[in-house]
């Protein structure tokens, strides 16, 4: 009886490229995945309510009051896109005039009806409300993306931080990134005009003081 041979096993390439694959995507991580040019790191407006509540009085805001507001607003460092609002449904009439006044006098605007905020004012106490909006770029920058590999041609996670991060930065009011600004309803062509005008109506540069060159006989 011949004795039989031991085989080898049999060289299975399927298996190996199966294994070779898999050893590879665990090397490979963060890969992009954003296959537009569309940015998905937007600009996230967050708003914040500062409250102050001023004690006043049939014949108006005191003195000591007035001061304590006007320290607030100095603390808060009020700039371009801050609402300013009161609630002055439980004051006097003399008291609402007398808070118009401050607000002219520091130079902002005072709106009536204040956002909702916790809690209620007592009769006779006047609810300032400085309303702050702030624009951030969350998750930037970003740099989950360590692999040079980038089979689906995307995008890095980190596109569009740079541009809407310096956007963010330097916008004057956040909340004109929700809506934009909103229109008055005037007109605005006589102030277009007016460069134009300026142009038109100037007299010509050197009128009146033209040098003349006079030519003079060599001897």
């Amino acid at each position: 009886m011949a004795q039989q041979s031991a085989r080898k096993p049999a060289f299975r390439p399927m298996a190996l490229a199966l294994v070779s694959a898999l050893a590879l995507s665990g090397c490979i991580g963060g890969v992009p995945t954003n296959r537009s040019l569309y940015s998905e790191n937007q600009p996230v407006v967050s708003r914040t309510n500062y409250v102050f509540d001023v004690q006043t009085s049939a014949t108006g805001v005191p003195s000591s009051e007035q001061r304590r507001l006007t320290d607030w607003f100095d603390a808060l460092e009020l700039g371009y896109g801050d609402k300013v609002s009161v609630d002055s449904s439980g004051i006097s009439a003399a008291a609402r005039d007398d808070l118009f006044a401050l607000a002219d006098q520091e130079g902002f605007l005072l709106k009536e009806g204040a956002p909702l905020t916790e809690g209620m004012p007592g009769a006779g106490v006047a609810r300032v409300v400085v309303t702050r909006a702030v624009a951030t770029v969350p998750n930037c920058p970003n740099w989950s993306a360590n692999s040079d590999s980038n089979p689906n041609n995307a995008t890095s996670p980190g596109y569009g931080c740079a541009v809407n991060g310096n956007l963010a930065a330097m916008i004057a009011d956040p909340e004109d990134l929700l809506r934009g600004q909103r229109g008055t309803g005037e007109t605005v062509v006589m102030t277009n005009t007016k460069a134009i005008d300026a142009y038109r109506s100037a007299e010509p540069t050197g009128g009146g003081n033209t040098v003349t060159a006079v030519a003079s006989d060599s001897k």
